[in-house]
């Protein structure tokens, strides 16, 4: 699901507990975050729905900046992360790296 760089990233599940306890409400409702394993299942007027309702819940959460930290480093391959698909992530990441050349 993540495509780890080389740099050791902990996995989520060691962080779940302690962002429960924060608040984040995305462990409430992961598949409002996640959707279907097979993204084919979803149409993407669903799927476009959902990632807007995950950004919403994303825009009030006590955990906002360590969920974004967490993505950068773990470069997730799917899902909604400090309001950002795994995609748009790359894209701002992508473009930095771009920038700084």
């Amino acid at each position: 699901m993540y495509d780890q760089p080389t740099s050791v990233v902990p996995p989520l599940s060691d962080m779940w507990d302690e962002l429960a306890k924060r608040g984040a409400e995305c462990v409430y409702d992961p598949d409002l975050h996640d959707g279907p394993a097979d993204v084919s299942a979803e149409l993407p007027m669903v799927r476009a729905a959902r990632e807007d309702v995950a950004r919403e819940v994303c825009a009030s959460c006590p955990v906002f900046a360590e969920c974004e930290a967490y993505a950068r480093l773990a470069r997730p391959m799917s899902g909604v992360w400090a309001g950002r698909t795994a995609a748009e992530i790359t894209a701002e990441d992508f473009a930095v790296v771009e920038g700084a050349a």
